[in-house]
């Protein structure tokens, strides 16, 4: 069967949600997960970002771990988080999730722009994701080293054909950038909710 890069994810998506509409807390961090290795292939200018998805990963993945019957709904987290007056902790499970769609709305973004924008050098693509999504909630810091880093990001057309495999890259990106997409704004509509969609990095 004709796969690329983005296979697993795509088929991981028509798990993400329960019958009744929820995000389920295990299908969506598979998901993040099997993004990590279209990651690896960006090599170092997406090291910061692959441990940061990662570390948000595990954190939330511990917590589902703990009590899989009370955090099988990705919200019940922040729910509780919000009850117990620790979500706005920088190692809360609502801080995770929060960077974690972030993080995740900046690979969007990114393979959007590299299917709508063919002449632009991944560098390009990488800043302009960048500034769309992450910037604005970055401190000076992170801008700082996210910029050094964008000056590494791999030569276009070898990494297309290296995530291409044997499949229909084109076709796979925009049916993960429309598929996920909608997962990723319900996150920031429910965290918008709860009052805690804008916090900024330290």
């Amino acid at each position: 069967m004709a796969e690329t890069v983005f296979t697993p994810s795509l088929e991981g998506m028509k798990h993400v949600k329960a019958e009744n509409g929820v995000i389920l807390t295990k299908p969506f961090l598979e998901v993040c997960k099997q993004i990590l290795p279209v990651l690896d292939k960006f090599g170092a200018a997406m090291a910061i970002v692959k441990s940061d998805i990662g570390g948000n990963i595990t954190r939330l993945e511990n917590k589902y771990t703990s009590d899989p019957s009370i955090y099988e709904h990705l919200y019940s987290m922040v729910q509780e988080e919000v009850q117990n007056k620790t979500a706005k902790g920088s190692s809360s499970c609502t801080n995770g999730l929060l960077w974690l769609t972030r993080a995740m709305d900046f690979l969007v973004e990114l393979f959007r722009n590299l299917l709508e924008h063919p002449d632009w050098t991944m560098s390009q693509a990488c800043t302009d994701s960048y500034t769309k999504t992450l910037k604005k909630f970055h401190g000076w810091l992170a801008s700082s080293s996210f910029t050094v880093a964008m000056k590494l990001a791999p030569n276009r057309d070898k990494f297309m054909e290296v995530i291409s495999g044997t499949g229909d890259i084109n076709a796979d990106i925009e049916k993960f950038c429309t598929t996920f997409s909608p997962f990723l704004k319900e996150n920031h509509e429910f965290l918008a909710s709860v009052g805690l969609d804008d916090m900024k990095a330290s």
